[in-house]
């Protein structure tokens, strides 16, 4: 009986415990059903003029069509609620320093360094000063977003997650989700790019400094200008190693791992061929724009069809990918154009120091004599813990952000911190009729400052930059802090629309950008540096795009996918150069795997991962001491970059002047042998050593969601798309690192919009129970061409005005 006893307890326990799970399962299955957006029926919605239907196909992209574009403007904002209020959530948080109160203390030094611009006024004040058109279509849009989060059954699963409410969006936050786009593309609101230029300049002389800075002329490919003159290093006489004091190998290991080479950045690769060169007559846009990946990907495909009296048919009917946060279709083709976009990395932020009057700290300089510095107050509020009091202190330049070299603050003037930076122009491309049209609105668009590429259906392309906040520079280095306290010093006005540089039809036919430098001279003095990219990957394309006469959609990808490892090839000769002759074992595999130079940087590719590795080994090598130097002043040194020291490291290997050579190292072979020494070391005592080591091993997908990895371990994995090994590299066309590469692949003619292409990763929807979650990836990952238009409707849903 005992024994009975005992059983029927267990088995009571038992049973208890699996009705338990199945109740939270079931419950967990229901709120999550629960947050997915409404896919088919009909809603009633007070705000529309008139009905607006919405089909989706198998991918989730959405067709809208409306009565006019405030109708679209509405049930985009429901749509994207839906589908991704929480991303559009961390969007505007994160531009606004409102992190930590979503997600607790860890966000909390993000917080610190974006509220010190205080985003949220400047939205607030932008949006005070907009046209009553452009607030007329926030207001539609933040009423949309508001239904559309109110229809859910549940709040979406993300703040059920991390027991929070969803607060309601208000006009403002679209720009603050464009203010998070300058974040991400002009260096977090931070540059610490010049900061760290400054302390290279503090450390070592000028010459060296600018030498070890300089661009790459074997790379670069601007659409007008010349290249770059080769860069000379300097003679004994104004710097040798050799009289330097050593440093420890403890300094010069810390000095090593901060050597970042190609590090990823925000970038994008876009290009055009004209009419005469395309399979339809009409010209061709492609674009990739490369970002931080995730699940859901930062973009929403969409078509728009609404009336227009602009368009040949009286009908404008428009197709790309919407900023999930903002009414705009931001690339797209509207069958008379089609458009896309690069980050220009000209120079839109300086450092001003700021000299404090000596009798009064509240003051500091100006040209007319002192001004008082503006204090502000800005409480965190942090999830789970005390509030956190920031002080910002505000200068007529832009808020003190950091200290120079000697110790004087610095304030940072970015056109972000201006409310004249933001408005919805960007909206007016969707009713271009031309290139040359579109060329026009380019210069007024309220955004960060990008390379624009334009095709139209008359066979016409065209470059220029797009965004109205070119600074005009007057009296200062714009690469180091300066001080503006003099008259006629700083930024004096903004660059007019026919000051911008602008190519339209150039006689080849063709244009590239790939976020290098894209023009010369006096262009160039306008547009500044803000971190060109070195140039290879425009290069490549630019001889990709020359190396065929007739382009269809599919060609256009080929490029996009074009992986060969052109960049690299010189460095593979230099390593086998380095071997040659005999070697002990380790040295003599790596030689005899990287003698047959494959020439891409596919997955199962052993010689390019050998090749890249060994290649960051020189860099590593050759810069260590003027890093560790360096550091030895400033410890949170980083060098400036990304790419920006292949030019001297290659100049260096191939001059091998003794007075730059590591003392440690009797001649610049043995340097050379150290690198490659270190990569059979590291890599060879791996698993399978050095025959195994593919480059799929460290090039992989990692697309995941930002909340995974808050849950177990198989439930976070399930939220994730597969890992998988991707072909590619950053200085070849394919860019593709862990979690970051390509966040849409677009190709098309204007007015073809059949033939065209869009590729996009980590899917629709936020929500994994959606149809819609995740899909399209796969094509992605293996770059097969996914229709640009929307296949047969799936679902339809229909927003009716309540007084219909």
């Amino acid at each position: 009986m005992t024994t009975n006893r005992r059983f029927g307890w267990f088995r009571a326990c038992l049973i208890f415990i699996v009705v338990v799970l199945i109740a939270l399962f079931a419950t967990g299955w229901w709120l999550l059903a629960g947050s997915r957006a409404q896919l088919d029926g009909e809603q009633r919605m007070a705000d529309l003029g008139h009905p607006v239907t919405i089909e989706r196909d198998a991918l989730g992209t959405a067709t809208v069509t409306a009565q006019s574009r405030d109708d679209i403007d509405f049930a985009l904002g429901y749509l994207h609620a839906q589908e991704r209020f929480f991303d559009m959530d961390l969007m505007r948080r994160v531009s606004a320093g409102e992190l930590s109160e979503l997600v607790g203390p860890a966000a909390l030094d993000t917080d610190i360094l974006h509220r010190r611009h205080r985003l949220r006024a400047v939205a607030e004040a932008a949006y005070a000063a907009m046209p009553p058109a452009q607030k007329h279509t926030l207001d539609l849009y933040r009423d949309g977003v508001n239904a559309g989060l109110a229809r859910l059954r549940v709040q979406p699963w993300e703040y059920l997650l991390l027991g929070s409410k969803p607060q309601p969006w208000r006009s403002e936050d679209t720009l603050l989700v464009i203010s998070a786009m300058y974040l991400d593309l002009n260096g977090d609101g931070l540059d610490k790019r010049e900061l760290d230029i400054a302390r290279m300049h503090a450390v070592l002389p000028d010459a060296l400094a600018k030498f070890l800075l300089a661009p790459d002329p074997n790379w670069e490919a601007p659409l007008k200008g010349d290249v770059s003159q080769s860069p000379v290093a300097p003679g004994a006489d104004a710097y040798d190693l050799r009289h330097v004091g050593k440093q420890t190998d403890a300094e010069k290991v810390a000095a090593a791992s901060s050597v970042k080479v190609d590090e990823a950045f925000p970038g994008s690769n876009s290009f055009a061929i004209a009419g005469n060169l395309s399979h339809t007559g009409s010209a061709m846009v492609a674009d990739d724009m490369h970002l931080t990946l995730r699940v859901p990907d930062i973009w929403f495909r969409a078509r728009l069809r609404y009336p227009d009296a602009t368009a040949p048919d009286g009908k404008r009917d428009v197709v790309g990918v919407t900023l999930p946060g903002t009414p705009a279709l931001v690339v797209g083709s509207n069958g008379q154009i089609a458009w896309a976009f690069t980050n220009s990395y000209g120079d839109w932020l300086d450092w001003v120091r700021v000299l404090r009057d000596p009798h009064d700290s509240t003051r500091y300089k100006v040209p007319e004599g002192w001004a008082t510095i503006e204090k502000h107050e800005e409480i965190i509020r942090i999830k789970g813990a005390p509030s956190h009091t920031l002080e910002v202190e505000d200068t007529r330049w832009g808020p003190i952000m950091a200290t120079d070299t000697d110790g004087t603050p610095l304030a940072l003037a970015w056109i972000a911190d201006l409310p004249r930076a933001y408005n919805l122009a960007l909206m007016q491309l969707e009713h271009a009729t031309s290139t040359s049209a579109a060329l026009d609105l380019a210069p007024t668009l309220g955004m960060p400052p990008q390379n624009f590429v334009v095709a139209d259906n008359a066979g016409h392309i065209g470059w220029t930059i797009a965004g109205n906040s070119i600074p005009l520079r007057t009296g200062f280095d714009p690469q180091r802090p300066s001080d503006w306290s003099q008259p006629d010093t700083g930024w004096t006005g903004w660059a007019s629309p026919s000051q911008y540089p602008r190519i339209e039809n150039p006689t080849d036919g063709r244009l590239w950008t790939a976020n290098n430098r894209t023009v010369g001279d006096d262009d160039l003095n306008l547009l500044g540096n803000g971190g060109h990219d070195l140039g290879a990957r425009a290069q490549q394309i630019r001889d990709d795009l020359h190396a065929r006469a007739d382009f269809g959609a599919g060609n256009m990808l080929d490029i996009q996918l074009d992986d060969h490892a052109v960049f690299l090839t010189r460095w593979q000769q230099l390593l086998q150069q380095t071997l040659l002759g005999p070697q002990n074992g380790d040295l003599d595999q790596l030689r005899q795997l990287t003698s047959n130079w494959r020439n891409e940087a596919a997955v199962d590719s052993v010689d390019y991962r050998l090749v890249h590795a060994f290649r960051d080994e020189v860099h590593k090598l050759a810069l260590t001491p003027f890093d560790a130097q360096i550091k030895q002043r400033f410890p949170d040194f980083e060098w400036p970059g990304p790419g920006n020291q292949e030019a001297a490291v290659w100049a260096m290997i191939q001059t091998q002047p003794a007075n730059l050579l590591d003392p440690t190292y009797h001649d610049w072979h043995a340097l050379l042998l150290k690198a490659a020494q270190n990569v059979a070391d590291d890599l060879g005592k791996q698993p399978g050593g050095l025959a195994a080591r593919t480059w799929g091993e460290v090039d992989h997908a990692q697309v995941n969601h930002p909340l995974s990895r808050a849950l177990p371990g198989f439930l976070g994995r399930l939220l994730n798309m597969p890992d998988d090994e991707l072909p590619g590299d950053h200085n070849m066309p394919r860019v593709a690192a862990p979690s970051f590469g390509a966040s849409e692949r677009f190709d098309v003619a204007p007015g073809h919009e059949d033939q065209g292409i869009l590729e996009m990763p980590g899917g629709q929807s936020d929500n994994p129970l959606s149809p819609f979650y995740g899909a399209g990836h796969e094509d992605w990952v293996h770059g097969r061409p996914t229709p640009l238009l929307p296949g047969s409707a799936q679902h339809t849903l229909t927003l009716e005005p309540a007084s219909g």
